[in-house]
């Protein structure tokens, strides 16, 4: 979204405390849908209740050892949260806003003292799979155009949204052979965790298909890098889970449980 509030660059030794820097602007209207100490969305159209299978999904994939540690924080760095569970829900079922773009701002060997006349904000907010992006759009466009501050001019301009997804129950034989496909290949019971991944086909195919089960895996954490500039799989890891895959398409063919 862009913000603009006077007409062209000024110097900033003489226009400071008078015109208003836009990227200060910018800073308010984005304090309206985000506590920016703690993450926290502020906007109601962008949060959900969470349902108790959902927390003791979660709790459970903590129990067998899941977690985040193998993003690459610097030393000394820090998670949001050192709870396994909240960082799950914070990762999928709570709303959340990151700014992975700008212009207007030069670069710092360009920078002089010039209060700039607009600036751009590309943002991205990865919404609860139950809450409805047209809504959410909606309440950020409102909560970011309304009564801007020093009569600047504001504009929120979507680009695309799509709707979440959340996995129907697992029907008795697959929670049984996903069971027994994890205890037999790994050694451990398995874990559900939520994603923020953009795979709006989910939903679709749960449109077509709604009495359909649905197994959706995938390789990431210690030595994993999905969608990065060096992205890379886990090898050894990637072929057992290759190995649990089969087994459960074994029992779904058979109509048996898997043998340890």
């Amino acid at each position: 979204y862009q913000r603009r509030v006077h007409g062209e660059g000024v110097h900033s030794g003489d226009a400071s405390g008078v015109v208003p820097d836009s990227f200060r602007i910018m800073r308010i209207l984005l304090a309206r849908i985000e506590d920016s100490k703690t993450g926290r969305i502020l906007l109601p159209e962008l949060q959900c209740d969470i349902s108790d299978r959902v927390r003791n999904a979660f709790k459970k994939a903590a129990e067998v050892g899941h977690g985040y540690s193998s993003f690459p924080f610097i030393s000394g760095g820090s998670p949001v949260t050192d709870d396994p569970v909240e960082q799950s829900l914070n990762r999928s079922w709570r709303a959340q806003l990151a700014i992975i773009g700008a212009r207007g701002l030069p670069s710092l060997a360009q920078a002089g003292n010039v209060l700039r006349p607009s600036t751009t904000l590309l943002l991205t907010c990865r919404l609860p799979p139950v809450v409805d992006p047209e809504v959410a759009l909606g309440a950020m466009k409102t909560a970011l155009e309304a009564d801007p501050p020093y009569g600047a001019q504001v504009s929120f301009k979507p680009q695309k949204c799509n709707s979440g997804w959340i996995a129907p129950e697992e029907a008795p034989w697959l929670a049984k052979a996903t069971e027994a496909a994890s205890l037999a290949i790994y050694g451990k019971e398995p874990g559900q965790i939520g994603g923020g991944g953009s795979i709006p086909f989910m939903s679709m195919l749960l449109k077509m298909f709604p009495k359909a089960q649905f197994l959706v895996t995938g390789v990431l954490g210690p030595k994993s890098n999905a969608h990065g500039p060096n992205e890379f799989l886990h090898i050894p890891f990637a072929e057992k889970l290759t190995s649990c895959v089969a087994l459960v398409l074994t029992a779904m063919a058979t109509g048996h449980g898997v043998e340890q």
